[in-house]
């Protein structure tokens, strides 16, 4: 991108809605200065905190707070920054942001700011994705991913491809200009050595992304079963409070419950949802048609059998499918619940199949959400079933677009391997390359259509 260009400046109240102890009006732009000091009458010192008395353009006092300046192209967006900081008054700060207005600033877009950082060469655009990541972060691991991110761990890796696929494209394209060379420098096995290693580092770097966009995007965990087999109480169980109602009656549960937890680092929204049975209540008929729709639509299944029922206990993917009576996702997991209530003899070890062959099928967990015996277990099975296998001190985040572009230069790579492998050909290889280089400069925003940078930033908070 280029450097910082003379736009209009731009307003927007930084600090979220609702009362606060402090709040903050953030203005970008070449008028920054001049209505920053123009409301507090004073001279502003590029990135000196001053107390200041806030006041519109008529002199009627807005409030008391500080005042900090700072002088392009040092600042968050590459412009001149003025930040006013008073009390945390909705109305207050809606009186300061209309003075600014009236003083020439206009309203920001959602992610404006963040848009002119990633214009002006301040952030790249796996950065600025990275600050919505960190705003919107659900679990503690997710908020230290984006971070990493925001610090550049997912972009300096796509940027060292970027420079690798650059280097390969330079000596093919040299390797090209001298056809008449006794050596033919596409056949000498440097070319294929190369490729085969820009292969091995971008799986590793999807491996990664995947791990990472889980921590960004969160998974859904749906809880189905028969009535009464105990689906409630393992939903507080996982969520660690007392969400769903846990009663001895059949059919306690008719809608569908949800809850947000916090998956051992990964954000998981938790879906309780009514007992599967036929019922000629309409109620919970409406309760079942329900669960049916978000079974179909979870990325995990949690299928649980009452351990004093081994009866109910289903072999394989179809019998699983049978008994919802939907269509299920890719995970399931079979969980025998009240372990507890038949001294440790599950209804796996009881039914027709053996648990070892039936395991072959689909994965087991044996619990009680009364002594707490495997829950830690159904975690680790639940993070290993959505695909987390990763450090969750090096992860990063990353978003399905990411991963989208690293196919992209996958499939771009594998392409030039077959060109070389059967034609040899150095013009089609190194538009092979540039192919894969603009796939994982769309990552960074090296190349990205204006229309893919509207979508992205306008998800983006209105003062970020």
């Amino acid at each position: 991108m280029s450097g910082a260009v003379d736009i209009d400046t731009i307003v927007a109240i930084a600090t979220p809605e609702g009362r606060g102890g402090i709040g903050i009006v953030r203005l970008s732009g070449p008028d920054a200065f001049a209505i920053g000091e123009a409301l507090t009458r004073r001279k502003l010192v590029p990135r000196r905190a001053q107390h200041c008395l806030i006041a519109d353009n008529a002199g009627e006092m807005l409030d008391d707070g500080i005042v900090i300046g700072y002088r392009a192209p040092a600042s968050f967006t590459g412009e001149d920054v003025v930040e006013l900081q008073g009390h945390g008054s909705p109305v207050a700060l809606e009186r300061i942001l209309r003075a600014t207005m009236t003083l020439g600033a206009r309203a920001a877009r959602p992610g404006e700011f963040s848009e002119r950082a990633f214009l002006n060469d301040r952030i790249d655009l796996t950065q600025a994705e990275a600050i919505a990541d960190l705003i919107d972060a659900g679990t503690e691991a997710a908020a230290r991913g984006a971070l990493r991110s925001l610090q550049g761990a997912f972009s300096s890796q796509v940027h060292d491809l970027m420079e690798a696929v650059t280097g390969l494209r330079v000596f093919v394209e040299a390797a090209m200009d001298f056809p008449d060379e006794d050596v033919d420098f596409l056949a000498d096995g440097e070319v294929a050595a190369r490729i085969e290693s820009l292969l091995a580092t971008l799986a590793a770097l999807r491996r990664q992304a995947g791990q990472g966009a889980l921590l960004t995007g969160g998974i859904t965990l749906v809880l189905a079963g028969a009535p009464n087999a105990g689906k409630s109480s393992l939903m507080n169980a996982l969520a660690r409070r007392e969400t769903a109602i846990v009663t001895a009656i059949p059919g306690t549960t008719r809608d569908v419950l949800r809850e947000r937890i916090d998956l051992d680092g990964i954000p998981a929204q938790l879906l309780d949802t009514a007992g599967l049975r036929d019922s000629d209540d309409p109620v919970e008929q409406e309760g079942v048609r329900r669960a049916r729709m978000e079974i179909e639509r979870s990325d995990c299944l949690l299928f649980l059998v009452d351990s004093t029922s081994p009866e109910q206990v289903p072999a394989d993917r179809e019998e699983v499918a049978a008994q919802v009576g939907a269509a299920i996702p890719r995970s399931v997991v079979i969980v025998h619940s009240k372990c507890d209530l038949v001294g440790g003899k599950t209804s796996a070890s009881r039914c027709k199949a053996p648990a070892q062959a039936r395991s072959a099928l689909l994965p087991e967990v044996t619990i009680s959400v009364v002594s707490g015996e495997g829950l830690s277990s159904l975690r680790e099975r639940i993070r290993a079933e959505v695909g987390f296998s990763g450090d969750l001190e090096t992860t990063f985040t990353a978003r399905a677009r990411h991963l989208r572009a690293l196919e992209q230069a996958e499939i771009g790579l594998l392409a030039a391997r077959e060109t070389l492998a059967t034609t040899g050909a150095g013009d089609i290889l190194a538009e092979d390359l540039r192919l894969v280089h603009e796939r994982l400069g769309e990552i960074v925003g090296a190349v990205t259509p204006d229309e893919l940078l509207g979508r992205i930033f306008s998800s983006f908070c209105i003062g970020k």
